[in-house]
């Protein structure tokens, strides 16, 4: 039981760590931060293994992407957008959609709200789309990406 756990915390490390390196691997700047594919390893661990996993990796990627691209100010605003993202996203079953939806409104809505304070309404709102981009170009990616593993498999 315990090499278990042990397996599946390394397993999440892994994950973590490459959720990062997607989300670092390409960065397109906006007024108010920039956007990555730093959501496609969001939405895959979601997928693949339901929302505690997605929420801790969702919440620790989004935090050192920020501690490492140096937007120390969006480390906590992060770590609670992606960690809600992917736990809302890790929803299985008739829930699933509806999580969806719950996943892309916490990750667009929260930036937007803890924006205001630092760029002011109008930049905020102009990052909705930023975001709504990046939300849905990572839920694609994850989608295909688990299910190429998953056809693997078999």
């Amino acid at each position: 039981m315990k090499d278990n756990k042990v397996r599946r915390l390394s397993l999440l490390a892994v994950l973590t760590a490459l959720t990062l390196v997607l989300g670092l691997f390409l960065k397109i700047p906006t007024p108010t931060g920039f956007l990555t594919f730093l959501d496609a390893g969001i939405y895959f661990t979601a997928f693949y293994f339901g929302s505690k996993a997605a929420a801790a990796v969702g919440g620790l990627s989004g935090f050192l992407l920020d501690l490492t691209a140096g937007y120390p100010n969006w480390m906590l605003i992060s770590l609670l957008a992606h960690g809600m993202q992917g736990y809302f996203a890790g929803w299985r079953g008739k829930k699933r959609s509806l999580g969806l939806v719950l996943a892309s409104l916490a990750m667009v809505g929260l930036y937007f709200l803890f924006s205001i304070p630092f760029y002011g309404l109008g930049a905020s709102l102009a990052g909705i789309w930023g975001n709504l981009l990046q939300n849905f170009l990572g839920l694609l990616v994850g989608w295909f990406l688990n299910a190429a593993l998953k056809s693997m498999k078999k």
